[in-house]
């Protein structure tokens, strides 16, 4: 029993590592470890029912372990942001100021039919109108549109505080740095800790929202 348990979770690891590899747009919605685990108990379960000489527990126990392991994960990547990323990866951003970041499609391996179909999918026709769009980590992209000549308004904000955690690259992209969230910590007396999330654009604009447990 021990065997079948470290096999399962030297696959489940190995299977993340596969899907991690193989790029953000063949992940489809799921995030890399809610895909491997719908993988994993779909085929094990299969395996269990297909063979009825298998004793229940050569398909329970790898189900339970894959279940339990994916709970863990779940709550350590809330704790710990690197752990999170490792997992996730990070969003991309693939079009800044109208400018298409080449190098970025090609890490994630996105075609410019790619691009302009999910623009097309998100009722855009004219790419050129496009300000900036994001590439998710479900592989989703999303996008903003350039805003009208009468709006003050550039790129969207950024998320410069993430459950009491300060996002330095977040925060150079809106233009600001730590100094400029060590002072509106300080007007508003709550110490980083207890930040829940805080948006922020290049205007200085901000949405702070405190922890409430």
């Amino acid at each position: 029993m021990p065997v079948i348990l470290i096999r399962t979770l030297l696959l489940y690891a190995l299977v993340i590592f596969a899907v991690r590899l193989m790029g953000k747009k063949q992940i489809g919605e799921l995030q890399p470890t809610e895909l491997v685990t719908a993988i994993l108990i779909s085929n094990i379960a299969t395996l269990a029912l297909e063979d009825p000489d298998l004793p229940m527990l050569s398909g329970v126990i790898p189900i339970l372990a894959i279940v339990c392991l994916d709970i863990f994960m779940t709550v350590f990547s809330l704790k710990s942001d690197k752990f999170r990323r490792i997992l996730t990866g990070n969003p991309r951003v693939i079009i800044r100021d109208g400018v298409i970041n080449q190098r970025e499609m090609k890490n994630l391996r996105y075609t410019i039919h790619d691009l302009t179909e999910a623009a097309r999918d998100a009722g855009i026709f004219d790419i050129s109108k496009v300000r900036y769009a994001v590439a998710e980590t479900t592989g989703k992209i999303n996008f903003y549109e350039a805003p009208d000549k009468s709006s003050t308004m550039t790129n969207p904000p950024v998320l410069a505080v993430s459950d009491g955690t300060a996002n330095k690259s977040a925060l150079g992209e809106a233009g600001l740095d730590e100094k400029w969230l060590s002072k509106i910590l300080a007007e508003k007396n709550i110490p980083i800790s207890r930040v829940f999330m805080l948006t922020a654009d290049e205007n200085g604009n901000y949405c702070l929202i405190e922890k409430n447990m």
